[in-house]
């Protein structure tokens, strides 16, 4: 994992049984992607896509929960992108409470021209700054 982020746990986030209710860590984790986004892609600036005809989908969300969420403020998520598509590419989460995983996940995150309505090539500014940033 190459980046990392901090995110706040919200006094609703709990559930009737003490912990972090599962429909959560979806939040968590765009968070997440839009810190590294913004981070990697958009120079520090989280708004970067508002007003720009490029944007992103999400075409598939895995999480696979190790352990409970149980009195904590916020979570640290590392994430990384391990490779680069056409239109597409994966990006893999460990959601911490301290040392410990208490989650892992992946999305597959679509580049998305909002005019037309339909996928399309990543940016080529995009993919030269991911590709800097992790390695590729």
């Amino acid at each position: 994992m190459t980046f990392e982020t901090t995110v706040a746990v919200r006094y609703d986030d709990i559930d009737s049984y003490g912990h972090v209710n599962n429909v959560r860590y979806g939040t968590y984790l765009e968070e997440a992607r839009i810190d590294y986004l913004a981070t990697v892609v958009g120079d520090g600036d989280r708004s970067f896509l508002a007003g720009s005809d490029d944007g992103i989908v999400i075409k598939t969300l895995e999480i696979e929960f190790e352990a409970p969420l149980r009195d904590v403020r916020s979570v640290d998520i590392e994430l990384t992108v391990p490779r680069l598509g056409t239109t597409s590419f994966p990006i893999e989460y460990a959601v911490r409470d301290g040392s410990d995983t208490v989650a892992t996940a992946e999305t597959t995150v679509v580049t998305y021209d909002r005019k037309a309505g339909e996928p399309c090539p990543i940016p080529e500014d995009w993919r030269d700054a991911i590709r800097e940033f992790e390695g590729l």
